[in-house]
């Protein structure tokens, strides 16, 4: 079991029985974890936030790619790899994040790295680490910056801007920052990746390919292509009333977004379909091949379901069997049936038992397509892991609060927790470690 911190270590544990393999700092000679920049998001000090990304054959016995913040004097914002048995540093690492991108009409933007936090999840997809940051608050000025690395190098390989003009301190004119909640870029087979951005700078005047003119992606779904040494927006969606929703700080961005698996419609036709939702509550299907843009007049996408998702969203959803689960802040977890291609219009089951802000992030365990298990972390004092029937959340099989004389409570919760499954047992990231939950004997 590895665990980072954002007192800048990273651990591994026997998952078995608990004790420390080892430990790595990855602070720098007199450095220290960074403050937390005027911002009550992430304290007392920022280290790692962002969940690393492992690849199982890299170096001679698999990489973890973790980025760390820290200040010894200056702000720094490293990419570390580390070799799973033993920690070290590999591949010449770290690799110092620097950055600059060209702004329409000639000037030059600079990535700070006391600017920014590497909030949501690390991607590692056909070789190369995708980096996406968030600003801290929102504190201007900040841009929605993605930049990737060669795994086995660890040298940048490209740089992508999504809203190289969003520099202003409105809602509407700043970022946008890439926050979702603590979720990662999602990429396809063919190395397109997917993300949310959230409020801020959008320009509804479209060039001749149905483009923003200035680049700038407020408030929508991106699908990104990458050359190797370039990235590009392939394509996107951004809601009809974008500007409004961003005036108002409704980011499409605190959620998470997630491709679903290939689907057959009604005609026999196969869609590549992925859903995002935010703040506003709206749970928003979009079809890969062809996203639908902006248009001011409505919202051209494969399904909306307006209003489903009351609470707003700042997780991530999960998939299982041809359900869609999703946990609103202040609301039931929610299961959505998908029935050819096509999501049920209101939810098919939900739980009885509400999440508090922000709501809850669904894991799900299962033998194949039987007992699936759907698991749901409450953000409260103590917190509470919650165990649901995967065909009908009104079942609920378990939760930490049943055990008597307290046995199975493990602290306060926190925000963007979601259960880890694995060999028997369920893994919840607390305050000041990890609660390991399994059978009893």
């Amino acid at each position: 079991m590895f665990v980072a911190s954002e007192n800048d270590t990273v651990y591994a544990f026997d998952a078995d029985g608990g004790a420390t393999l080892w430990q790595r700092s990855l602070l720098g000679a007199g450095e220290t974890p960074s403050d937390p920049r005027g911002c009550t998001q992430v304290q007392p000090t920022i280290g790692v936030t962002a969940t690393p990304v492992i690849d199982r054959g890299a170096g001679p016995n698999g990489a973890l790619f973790v980025v760390a913040m820290s200040n010894g004097g200056a702000y720094h914002q490293r990419l570390h790899a580390l070799d799973v048995t033993t920690g070290a540093e590999l591949f010449g690492g770290p690799a110092e994040i620097a950055a600059t991108f060209p702004v329409p009409g000639g000037a030059t933007r600079t990535f700070d790295p006391g600017q920014y936090a590497e909030r949501a999840a690390l991607l590692l997809t056909h070789g190369t680490i995708y980096t996406a940051w968030t600003s801290h608050c929102d504190n201007a000025p900040y841009t929605g910056w993605i930049i990737a690395y060669d795994e086995m190098i660890l040298a940048q390989t490209a740089v992508y801007n999504l809203a190289p003009n969003g520099t202003g301190t409105g809602f509407a004119s700043a970022g946008p920052a890439i926050w979702m909640s603590g979720g990662g870029p999602a990429a396809d087979a063919a190395g397109y990746i997917y993300l949310l951005t959230g409020n801020g700078a959008f320009e509804p005047t479209l060039n001749a390919q149905g483009f923003p003119l200035l680049g700038d992606y407020g408030n929508s779904f991106v699908k990104l292509g990458s050359g190797g040494t370039s990235i590009g927006v392939a394509d996107y969606f951004t809601m009809f009333n974008e500007v409004a929703e961003s005036q108002a700080d409704q980011d499409l961005g605190s959620g998470g977004a997630l491709l679903l698996p290939d689907l057959t419609d009604s005609g026999g036709a196969v869609r590549h379909l992925m859903v995002g939702a935010g703040k506003d509550g709206n749970l928003y299907v979009v079809n890969r091949d062809n996203m639908g843009k902006f248009s001011a007049t409505g919202n051209n996408i494969w399904q909306p379901l307006n209003g489903v998702l009351s609470g707003g969203i700042w997780s991530t959803p999960a998939w299982y069997n041809g359900t869609l689960y999703y946990g609103p802040a202040g609301a039931n977890l929610l299961a959505f049936a998908v029935t050819s291609a096509r999501l049920a219009a209101s939810p098919t089951s939900e739980s009885i038992a509400t999440f508090t802000y922000p709501g809850t992030a669904p894991a799900v365990s299962a033998s194949g397509n039987a007992n699936g298990i759907v698991w749901a972390h409450e953000n409260s004092s103590p917190a509470v892991l919650h165990a649901y029937d995967a065909s009908s959340l009104a079942h609920e099989l378990y939760n930490s609060a049943q055990a008597a004389n307290g046995r199975d409570q493990f602290g306060s919760g926190n925000k963007f927790i979601t259960p880890t499954i694995a060999d028997g047992k369920v893994f919840v990231g607390t305050q000041s470690g990890v609660a390991v939950f399994g059978l009893l004997h």
